[in-house]
């Protein structure tokens, strides 16, 4: 008997014939680029490096799209936000040793914010493998180590036969929930040798579904169904599995009110009347998720930020749904349901009953008010009037990338949408390299990148990238003359900052040595100056000379 799939797996002639013959001159190199082209890829990001140059050699008879960057990190951080605005695995090329290296601290936020970045270095000769002292130039004693306790997944290669396999399950592993990056090495001796196996055509690597136990998801329904002050935590798994719909469907379905955490900003309507926005550093709005008699977290492990600092403690019943099985009741004791966000939204939405309660939008409205009350007792007039210019600024559907810097924490709890920032790892220089990868994935509209006059020498040298490449990218770089976040920390705990003032260049004549236009505003020119470089196509600069503050904490 023949079943559909062995006609499936059967070679057709033609495709017989080209494995058969495979064209003369490929290397290992062409299967790593013939694999990433058969899952689908279309872009990959990185640097040349010795070991590696058996990879970039192959690009050349490929159609993939390369985006070289200056430095591994920031190449890092692009394929970051490409994986991020696409959902698809971002492809990073990188070298041995310190090539690699320089990568760690990008591939740590892609894995804080479950990007999918698949990653694939090349390794010293496989002779010199194996923790020996062979002398081989970025010779590591176990390189995979360097990686293990950073992405998702490493997966080794030894032979030019493992490379499809070894690539695919790595694809499979950065797409399955929860996203996250992974690592891949290739000896340079593998990559750089001729090779007679078929060209790699389609490969089957299609994630698994992380589906959630009906049993969990039933007593979930039951409990949210028969709350009297449900409300609802939105993390970053609801934005990263294109959840918003569900979860709109299910709040209005409760009539439960919204947080979104600074990971989930976009999951839920700003100005809806459920929304309680985003003021997770507000006393009051933890005041209001701990009187909750039930309240269900969706694609957050109520970490550091999300839980104003470790002071929430919640008294009621907590649900929690979340993709990392880690993250499960890490925090708080909850019924906690291992799945993507997507999936048990849906069968909650399925089990849930109506639940009128029409004084709902008045304790939103309520708790808003409050919030607001605190901030104008301070005199924070300056920090939301350039948060404001910068909205008004940036046309609706752009994406926008955040350093973290003062003017990101302020967008943090008052960016009405969706926005990205580097708060799931917290390292500098985000924000520019971030923004080039999301203009490479959609050239048709620009993208915003904000960085401090500190974060922004992290990747000052892409600036060469943006002018090679003609991104649509505005930079504005918000100039303390310091660390402006650490300056502030350092005076509250100890009267006085030390090591954050800094020299920095006139940024308006350096980016425009680089070929990039270049203003500097203030901040009553600032929203049409950044209008303006917006609209224009090309990378652009504008630079805002300002102090800012925080508003208080209300953690300590």
């Amino acid at each position: 008997m023949t079943h559909d799939h062995d006609l499936e797996l059967r070679p057709t002639p033609a495709q017989t014939e080209a494995a058969l013959n495979p064209p003369d001159g490929r290397t290992g190199g062409d299967l790593v680029v013939e694999t990433l082209r058969g899952l689908g890829a279309a872009t990959v990001f990185g640097l040349p490096g010795q070991h590696a140059l058996g990879m970039f050699d192959a690009l050349r008879r490929s159609d993939l799209s390369y985006v070289g960057l200056r430095v591994e990190n920031n190449a890092g951080f692009a394929a970051d936000a490409y994986g991020r605005v696409t959902g698809e695995a971002a492809p990073l090329l990188l070298s041995t040793g310190p090539g690699a290296l320089m990568s760690l601290a990008a591939l740590q936020e892609a894995a804080a914010a479950s990007a999918p970045v698949l990653a694939i270095g090349s390794q010293v000769p496989a002779a010199g493998l194996g923790g020996g002292r062979h002398g081989y130039l970025h010779e590591l004693r176990d390189q995979q180590a360097s990686f293990r306790d950073v992405v998702k997944s490493v997966h080794t290669v030894r032979t030019q036969s493992q490379i499809p396999s070894a690539i695919a399950a790595a694809w499979e592993s950065a797409l399955t929930a929860p996203h996250g990056p992974v690592w891949v090495e290739i000896p340079q001796d593998v990559l750089l040798a001729e090779t007679t196996l078929p060209v790699v055509t389609a490969m089957d690597a299609t994630p698994r579904e992380l589906v959630p136990r009906p049993e969990l998801t039933a007593v979930a329904a039951d409990l949210l169904s028969k709350a009297e002050r449900p409300a609802i935590v939105a993390g970053g798994g609801v934005v990263r599995s294109d959840a918003a719909g569900k979860l709109l469907a299910l709040a209005e379905k409760l009539n439960a009110p919204v947080v979104t955490t600074f990971g989930g900003k976009g999951a839920f309507p700003w100005e809806h009347p459920l929304s309680l926005q985003s003021w997770m550093e507000d006393r009051h709005t933890t005041d209001f998720l701990e009187d909750a008699d039930v309240l269900l977290v969706v694609g957050s492990g109520l970490g550091e930020l999300s839980s104003n600092y470790h002071t929430f403690a919640p008294r009621g019943r907590v649900v929690q749904i979340e993709a990392d099985a880690g993250k499960l009741e890490s925090n708080h004791p909850a019924l906690g349901i291992h799945a993507d966000a997507r999936l048990a939204l849906s069968a909650l939405l399925e089990t849930v009953e109506e639940r009128p309660d029409p004084e709902a939008p008045g304790r939103v409205a309520a708790l808003l008010a409050q919030v607001q009350e605190r901030l104008d007792g301070q005199e924070l007039a300056l920090e939301r009037r350039v948060l404001a210019a910068v909205r008004e600024a940036l046309p609706a559907k752009s994406p926008s990338f955040w350093d973290m810097t003062i003017l990101a924490y302020w967008a943090w709890s008052a960016w009405p949408g969706a926005m990205h920032s580097a708060q799931g790892a917290g390292g500098l220089g985000y924000g520019f390299p971030a923004a080039l990868g999301a203009a490479v994935a959609d050239p048709t509209r620009p993208v915003l990148a904000v960085s401090g006059d500190g974060g922004a020498m992290y990747s000052i040298a892409e600036l060469a990238t943006a002018r090679q490449y003609d991104l649509n990218v505005t930079w504005l770089i918000v100039d303390d003359g310091g660390y402006g976040i650490l300056r502030e920390y350092m005076t509250d705990a100890f009267g006085e900052a030390t090591a954050t003032e800094l020299s920095r260049p006139d940024f308006v004549a350096l980016a425009e040595s680089f070929g990039v236009p270049a203003v500097r505003t203030s901040v009553e020119t600032l929203a049409e100056d950044l209008a303006k470089s917006l609209a224009a196509p090309g990378p652009s600069v504008v630079v805002l000379p300002a102090l800012l503050k925080m508003f208080a904490p209300t953690h300590l």
